[in-house]
């Protein structure tokens, strides 16, 4: 019985308060490497709102890891746009509501390619995610806007390797 509710509180915590998770890919270069694990809260998103620049793991619709359509693929992404924002890209400088965002956690070596997009304005449910390796991301860019039941938690460390321990920003 001891055993059974172990592996409850276990299934608790990881569901709604934090789970590792392992960075597949170099969509967020140079902030996250392909490899590294991470400690991504769930807790803050049960109690309040996605903030603009947190990074997030997030699913897309119809990415799924099983041919049953059960378990979402998760990905890692900035959250740039929030719900009532117009985004807009002009030659690689995003803007929220006509206004540059500032954007210190970008790598030149990833932004090479200076692409725009038109203005989008996100309806109330709608959240904008971009990747910050901006010339290899498979993002809202392309997939359109998430809503809030698809941003799962915030990322806040990295925990593996040890020698890369350090908070995310």
């Amino acid at each position: 019985m001891l055993f059974i509710g172990a592996i409850l509180l276990a299934l608790l915590i990881r569901e709604y308060v934090f789970e590792p998770i392992r960075v597949k890919g170099g969509s967020m270069r140079s902030t996250l490497e392909n490899g590294e694990m991470l400690l991504v809260t769930k807790i803050d998103y049960l109690l309040g709102e996605p903030q603009r620049q947190d990074v997030v793991i997030c699913h897309y619709p119809g990415r799924y890891l099983d041919k049953w359509k059960v378990i979402p693929q998760y990905f890692v992404k900035r959250l740039i746009g929030l719900p009532g924002d117009t985004v807009s890209i002009e030659e690689g400088v995003v803007y929220i509501n006509g206004e540059p965002l500032e954007e210190p956690y970008l790598d030149p070596a990833h932004t090479r390619r200076k692409g725009s997009m038109e203005p989008r304005t996100l309806a109330e449910d709608e959240y904008f995610v971009l990747g910050d390796n901006r010339d290899n991301s498979n993002d809202s860019r392309r997939i359109g806007p998430l809503n809030r039941k698809m941003i799962i938690g915030k990322v806040r460390r990295v925990f593996f390797p040890f020698r890369a321990w350090r908070k995310v920003q």
